[in-house]
């Protein structure tokens, strides 16, 4: 299983430790649903299609590895295509920051905060699915916290 811890109190950058090593690093971009993945020594852009709308890209190389689409604007989910394969990610219930990761009907995998203060995150999914997507995975569910909180913020 793997750790998402937040690079500081305030940040959305985050880094990924497997036990105690730090393997990867999440860095947002500030103006856009964009970043970076670094992820041991290769780099990974992450990236929507377009600025509201359109995928959600993982690319390496010059590839596309993955793609998540958000069916609905109003619904915390993505249909997420990789490696031939479809999986849905979505928030387990309406008032959770947790999220499953679904091969048909069948929960494989999960994103769940350590608790209900914090940004901290257990990544748990499967070995079958390649470090740079399990990452950007997690990626999904970061944003999806950061609208939230940025939606809490604006109304306060």
């Amino acid at each position: 299983m793997l750790r998402a811890v937040p690079n500081s109190w305030f940040s959305w950058n985050f880094t990924i430790f497997d036990n105690t090593d730090a393997i990867a690093k999440i860095d947002l971009a500030w103006v856009r649903e964009a970043g970076e993945l670094q992820i041991h020594k290769e780099s990974y852009k992450v990236y929507r299609e377009r600025m509201f709308k359109g995928d959600f890209i993982l690319q390496g190389d010059n590839v596309i590895l993955a793609r998540a689409e958000k069916p609905s604007a109003f619904i915390r989910s993505f249909r997420v295509a990789y490696n031939n394969k479809q999986y849905i990610l979505e928030a387990e219930s309406a008032f959770q920051r947790k999220f499953v990761l679904r091969e048909g009907e069948q929960i494989i995998g999960s994103v769940v905060p350590e608790h209900a203060f914090t940004r901290k995150a257990r990544i748990d999914l499967p070995a079958e699915i390649e470090l740079p997507v399990k990452v950007f995975l997690a990626w999904l569910v970061i944003i999806l916290w950061k609208r939230a909180a940025d939606s809490a913020a604006a109304g306060s």
